[in-house]
């Protein structure tokens, strides 16, 4: 009998949690976080939509911890955010290197204070062929797309988890959901990150951390430059996204405490038909919207070894 009342009880409120679920989905929350009492981390802040988000979040009032390779870039972020009148901490940081990470991570807590709002955005690309990347290059993606996600999740989120309070945003990509001919090593790392965010997810409910929320971000193609000549069949159903649009649906996601945002739309139909079609009739499907061919005409930023 009493397992039966637990499992009635788990029932109503799985129910419940599917009905809220639903309702955000076609109704999302439009108010907007008031975020000046929070420190926003953003990793590859420097371009793309890292430099958005992090222009984004300093317009609610938040201070911005800015990590990037690059410096020049960087610095640039910062002074735009100055120039809002609003704080930007920029740092330099090579996230493929796990001691660089813990090392800035403690300079960050001296210098500015504890992150309530971590977003793990920095990633890399080789654009080629499995069998043609070179080995460095598949190790840097890894370690950059997934294992950096590990590190700064453990510099930073004890703290989250000591006043449960916090958010941690993983910007993936719909690679990290479906196999993609062209991007494997890129795939595999973002299928780690997915994985990484998933498990995360289930130990803070399972510590009950219900004051620390977590986004994952599984977008298509972004036209942030880091795409450069990849190409879509049917653009008006599986369009490459602009910049903006991506950040506008990622801060929505924030604010609403949604969960996983795929966009466009589709990708959640075929993320509910995967599990259920044959693996070649969605590599069909692939087909006929080009996904398959996506990466023959890819350019990128630069020419990687």
């Amino acid at each position: 009998m009493h397992l039966l009342l637990e499992f009635l009880l788990s029932l109503m409120k799985i129910g419940w949690i599917c009905l809220l679920a639903f309702w955000k989905f076609f109704n999302p929350f439009k108010s907007k976080k008031n975020l000046e009492r929070d420190i926003v981390l953003i990793t590859g802040a420097g371009s793309g939509i890292g430099r958005l988000m992090a222009i984004r979040f300093a317009k609610l009032g938040a201070k911005l911890i800015l990590w990037d390779i690059n410096r020049e870039a960087n610095e640039a972020v910062a002074t735009e955010i100055r120039e809002l009148s609003k704080i930007a901490h920029p740092y330099v940081v090579d996230c493929s290197k796990r001691e660089e990470i813990y090392r800035v991570a403690e300079q960050v807590k001296r210098e500015v204070g504890e992150v309530t709002v971590l977003v793990n955005n920095a990633g890399v690309i080789s654009g080629k062929k499995f069998f043609d990347v070179a080995d460095k290059m598949a190790d840097l993606t890894l370690q950059v797309n997934t294992a950096a996600h590990f590190w700064t999740v453990k510099a930073f989120v004890p703290a989250m988890i000591a006043k449960n309070r916090g958010h941690i945003l993983t910007i993936a990509s719909s690679a990290g959901m479906f196999g993609v001919a062209g991007l494997m090593d890129y795939c595999a790392s973002k299928h780690g990150a997915v994985g990484l965010h998933e498990s995360l997810t289930s130990e803070l409910h399972t510590l009950g951390m219900d004051g620390v929320k977590t986004t994952l971000v599984c977008p298509y193609y972004i036209n942030t430059g880091m795409f450069n000549g990849v190409k879509t069949r049917l653009p008006r159903i599986l369009p490459i996204l602009k910049p903006e649009f991506a950040v506008n649906k990622i801060m929505e996601a924030f604010h609403s405490d949604q969960y996983l945002l795929m966009t466009p739309r589709i990708l959640y139909l075929f993320y509910l038909l995967q599990p259920i079609l044959p693996k070649y009739a969605m590599l069909e499907a692939g087909k006929f919207f080009g996904v398959d061919r996506s990466m023959d005409t890819f350019v990128g930023r630069q020419k990687n070894d």
